[in-house]
């Protein structure tokens, strides 16, 4: 109770994380508070895309997509390893929109972002082009390539959290924030822990309301404000299944409905599919793909794809609620992906309530909060606009040096398979030999989980990510789910519940060095 936070966050997703890394390099005290683990609601369960936003144009989101298409390559450049170039084919459909419109914007999102890096968009000839060869034959002569990138968006958040932590924020995951008073200007806000029931009260002299889905239920714990902002939930589901065709090209397919579905090269071996947009109203945390959703996935690709994809030949379905900001749109389709700021003062303090928000644009909402919370922070050392250009943990590297990395892990530990120092390559970047340590075989690394994991790698993720279950590794610090059987799913959590009493945390508190 001594102690006075500059800033307290309530959400541990991309936005929480992201406010929460910028305001510590500026100086500030931080403490962030998440219920679940991180990343665990909406962040996870995106299309992993770090995109302009093609069919945001068709709505005259210009700010916002111009904003998303600059993002793209400073992501790229600060994250090179969970963040990747990739080109997406756009089949002309007859009957729906017409091959002017198409050019008209990509002639748009190739100029008004700044675009430098990323190569620009190319006609294809789809009966000649090896994109084509997976289309149904004869139906479809000509389309569009351009670029944007692909995100791993659960270690995105990781990533965040981690540097806000080596600058000295806390991360407290697993921890519910409930109840939230004033008292002389100061907030206080009561923190339980969702393991042992442990409570503790923190102060802090600005709020930040991150909860996403739970926005609106946060200010619901005693905060003494009436949103004036409204939160409409989206649900998207996506499919994976095991992989369609050999080129590493994406599509973009146009649905008859006016809806676009993405096809997406997914974790070497699968391809990912979504999304849908439906209106959700529920417990965002039990959101589930439908089978009507399913189907839907399967039927629209099916229209483009020589071979068709059917209910059976997904391998994981994932979903989730899209907190975006109510702006009145009467279809989930063309509710606004912007982001919207609530500014409340009661009794003198500082509450931020963020309502809506993508991915890509995360880096710029935190901006765009601390500059709203300025006036009342203490930090002396304001270092504005510095997280476009520090690196995330790992990221300190070219662009192109992935594969370099590749190669020099194997060479320092030859007992590496290529795709297992491929996969430590994109997961950690430079921080991969952290977890490898003075490992001289395969046997030093301890106990094998399957499909690569090992004892090292999960001991550094509990100690320096936060990890506390086999969920929070196969599923959202990895995919290694896809590829681990439920028995060595369940093998991982018998084997951390064994050892996590024992396991020293000091790595999760304040200032803590990964």
């Amino acid at each position: 109770m001594d102690r006075i936070f500059d800033l307290a966050i309530i959400g541990g997703g991309i936005n929480g994380c992201g406010i929460a890394r910028d305001a510590a390099g500026r100086g500030n005290t931080v403490f962030l508070c998440e219920m679940n683990d991180l990343a665990s609601g909406t962040s996870s369960w995106s299309t992993k895309l770090v995109h302009g936003g093609l069919r945001y144009l068709e709505y005259y989101e210009f700010r916002l997509v111009r904003e998303a298409l600059i993002e793209r390559e400073i992501l790229w450049q600060i994250a090179p390893h969970i963040i990747r170039p990739l080109r997406f084919v756009l089949p002309h459909q007859a009957g729906l929109r017409p091959a002017w419109l198409l050019r008209l914007g990509l002639f748009l999102y190739d100029h008004i972002g700044g675009r430098v890096l990323l190569p620009p968009t190319r006609s294809v000839d789809l009966t000649k082009d090896a994109v084509g060869r997976p289309l149904v034959p004869g139906r479809y002569s000509r389309g569009f390539e351009y670029s944007d990138c692909f995100v791993d968006d659960a270690r995105l958040v990781v990533l965040s959290a981690r540097d806000a932590a080596d600058r000295g924020a806390e991360i407290r995951t697993r921890t519910r924030a409930t109840d939230i008073r004033q008292q002389d200007g100061i907030w206080q806000v009561m923190v339980e822990s969702t393991r042992d029931g442990a409570r503790s009260t923190i102060r802090a002299r600005t709020l930040v309301n991150a909860g996403g889905p739970w926005v609106e239920e946060v200010l619901a714990r005693g905060a003494g404000v009436n949103a004036r902002a409204k939160v409409r939930l989206v649900q998207g589901s996506h499919i994976v299944i095991k992989k369609l065709y050999e080129h590493d090209r994406a599509y973009i397919f146009q649905n008859a409905d006016g809806r676009i579905v993405f096809t997406i090269p997914y974790q070497d071996d699968f391809t990912l599919i979504g999304t849908t947009d439906r209106d959700y109203d529920g417990d965002p945390a039990k959101v589930k793909a439908t089978a009507e959703e399913i189907k839907y996935l399967c039927d629209a690709v099916s229209e483009y794809l020589a071979k068709p994809v059917t209910p059976a030949d997904v391998v994981w379905s994932y979903a989730g609620v899209r907190p975006l900001y109510d702006d009145g749109a009467s279809e989930a389709k063309a509710a606004t992906r912007d982001y919207v700021f609530e500014l409340d003062t009661p009794g003198g303090a500082p509450l931020l309530s963020i309502y809506g928000g993508k991915i890509t644009t995360y880096r710029r909402l935190a901006e765009e909060a601390l500059e709203r919370l300025d006036p009342y922070l203490r930090s002396a050392k304001a270092r504005e606009g510095w997280t476009a250009k520090s690196p995330l943990p790992g990221g300190d590297m070219d662009v192109s040096a992935v594969p370099a990395l590749t190669a020099e892990l194997m060479r320092n530990y030859p007992f590496l398979t290529r795709d297992h120092a491929s996969r430590l390559a994109h997961a950690y970047g430079t921080r991969a030999a952290r977890l490898l340590d003075n490992a001289k075989s395969a046997d030093d690394l301890g106990v094998s989980f399957g499909a690569t994991l090992t004892e090292s790698e999960v001991r550094y993720l509990m100690a320096a990510e936060w990890a506390m279950t086999a969920e929070d590794i196969v599923w959202r610090r990895s995919k290694l789910g896809l590829r681990m059987s439920a028995e060595e799913i369940a093998a991982l959590d018998d084997w951390i519940a064994a050892n996590s009493a024992r396991e020293a945390t000091p790595l999760l508190e304040a200032g803590g060095r990964s």
